[in-house]
């Protein structure tokens, strides 16, 4: 099968394109890789650390109240403290709908228990015309409550933490793995690019020699290039030039001595003229063609 030199150039480009497109597509994995873990950690344990952070708020702010209230002999502000215990509810449902660590679903049923404990004497204490009598029990589910927030934090934070350094490696490895890959995309590259500049230099270089040889005369120079492509019919075309000067050039020789020994006739004159300015034509285009050769070195 015929391989043009514009074949062998398309063959190379795509095969360069192949591996940038490799290199992107490792990249893009690797990326989407990492972000799916930071997604995760994002989505599992910081909104979870969130919801036990709102609702420790809550509950301190409805205890504040109660609190305040009682010590000052006042009503305390029902709405203020609706308003906090519908916070906690909306807190507490996102936490419970988003269970991603061992035992966090206990700690936030036992919350929820809690809370439910909780609501239930302040609406008593609220509605009571002896609020004193029900503020030690109020205090005590308090203080029973308050510290699991902390815990399902803690819960949280840890699994952050070790997700984060999982990341952290796969980061790592993936920088590792992709410098690895992109060195041998690299040295690929640079030896595919090595074996074109050695392909064409050295075919230019003979066929450089051998023109320079032709005109200077030895027409016995010859090319011989292996593969099917156009440097192998420019040897094809250049060994055939080089045939005829070469059959030719006795020929003229003999007649020009034929023609030096007896006395020239005008047709004599025209024909060694044509033949003369044959080889000055042949010449000339053999000087362009080194000359362009030069150039593209």
């Amino acid at each position: 099968m015929k391989a043009s030199i514009r074949t062998k150039f398309s063959l190379g480009i795509v095969f360069l394109f192949i591996i940038i497109l490799l290199l992107s597509i490792l990249s893009a994995f690797y990326l989407n890789k990492l972000s799916k873990k930071t997604s995760a950690i994002l989505k599992e344990n910081v909104i979870s650390v969130i919801s036990a952070r709102d609702m420790s708020e809550a509950l301190n702010n409805i205890n504040q109240e109660i609190t305040s209230s009682f010590f000052n002999k006042r009503i305390a502000d029902s709405i203020f403290i609706d308003k906090e215990l519908k916070l906690f509810e909306r807190s507490l449902i996102l936490e419970k709908s988003n269970i991603t660590e061992i035992g966090e679903d206990k700690l936030a049923s036992a919350i929820e228990v809690g809370f439910n404990e909780y609501r239930g004497s302040v609406v008593k204490l609220i509605s009571s015309k002896q609020p004193v009598a029900n503020m030690p029990e109020l205090q005590k589910e308090f203080n029973n409550l308050y510290p699991q927030f902390g815990a399902l934090s803690k819960l949280n934070e840890k699994a952050i933490e070790i997700k984060t350094d999982d990341a952290k490696i796969s980061a790592k490895n993936a920088l590792i793995q992709m410098t690895i890959i992109g060195a041998m995309c690299f040295l690929i590259a640079l030896s595919l690019t090595y074996s074109f500049a050695s392909y064409f230099n050295e075919r230019f270089f003979q066929l450089y020699n051998g023109i320079k040889e032709i005109v200077s005369s030895n027409y016995g120079q010859r090319l011989y290039f292996d593969g099917k492509d156009e440097f192998y019919e420019i040897s094809l075309v250049f060994n055939e030039m080089a045939e005829k000067l070469s059959e030719s050039y006795p020929k003229i020789a003999s007649m020009v001595q034929e023609y030096s020994e007896k006395e020239l006739t005008l047709n004599d004159i025209q024909e060694l003229k044509m033949i003369l300015t044959r080889i000055k034509d042949i010449e000339e285009q053999a000087i362009e063609l080194i000359s362009k050769l030069e150039n593209k070195q």
